[in-house]
C-alpha cells in the first residue's frame, strides 16, 4: 500500500511538472487570455454557461464533488472546486482555458483517464472566457490577487 501511496505521488508530481512545460511551451495557442472580472455581463453570461454545462459535476456553488482529492473506484479523480477551496486559481489564465477547451488529454498529449469533457465542439473561446472569468469573479480578493501574480509568472 505505501508504494502504491508513493507512486501515485510521484505520478502526481510528474504530471504537474509535465503541465507546467506544456503551458509555458505549448505551441497550441500564442494567444494571451485574459479573464474579465470587472464586466457584469460576462460574469453573468459565464454564470449562465457554467449553470448549464459544468455545475453537474463541479457544483451549483463551484463546490466540486464530495472528497475531490481522493480516487474513485474506477481510479479516475472526483471534480474538483472551482471556489477557493480548490486548485483552480493555482493556475494561470491560460492553462485554465487550454484544459476546458482541448481537455486534458489533448492540452498534455498523452493519455489521462478522465471525466473532463473537452469543449472545443461545444463553447466558443468567448464562452469559455466568461465561465472562467465568472468562477475568478467568486473567488476572495486575496485569491485574484495570488492568481494575478501567478498570470504574471507564467507570461515571462
Amino acid at each position: 500500500m505505501y508504494l502504491k501511496n508513493k507512486f501515485f505521488i510521484f505520478l502526481s508530481l510528474a504530471m504537474l511538472l509535465a503541465l507546467y512545460f506544456l503551458i509555458t511551451y505549448s505551441n497550441k495557442s500564442n494567444a494571451s487570455i485574459n479573464l474579465n472580472t470587472t464586466d457584469n455581463s460576462v460574469i453573468e453570461n459565464g454564470k449562465k454557461i457554467y449553470a448549464d454545462n459544468c455545475a453537474s459535476c463541479h457544483g451549483v456553488n463551484l463546490e466540486g464533488q464530495k472528497n475531490w482529492m481522493s480516487r474513485l473506484p474506477d481510479g479516475l479523480m472526483p471534480a474538483p472546486p472551482h471556489d477557493e477551496t480548490g486548485h483552480t486559481w493555482h493556475h494561470p489564465d491560460r492553462y485554465l482555458f487550454m484544459v476546458t477547451k482541448y481537455g486534458i488529454e489533448e492540452f498534455i498529449g498523452e493519455k489521462y483517464p478522465n471525466n473532463m469533457p473537452a469543449y472545443k465542439d461545444i463553447l466558443s473561446d468567448e464562452e469559455i472566457i466568461a465561465v472562467l472569468s465568472y468562477i475568478k469573479s467568486t473567488w476572495p480578493t486575496k485569491i485574484k490577487e495570488i492568481h494575478n501574480n501567478i498570470n504574471s509568472r507564467s507570461k515571462r
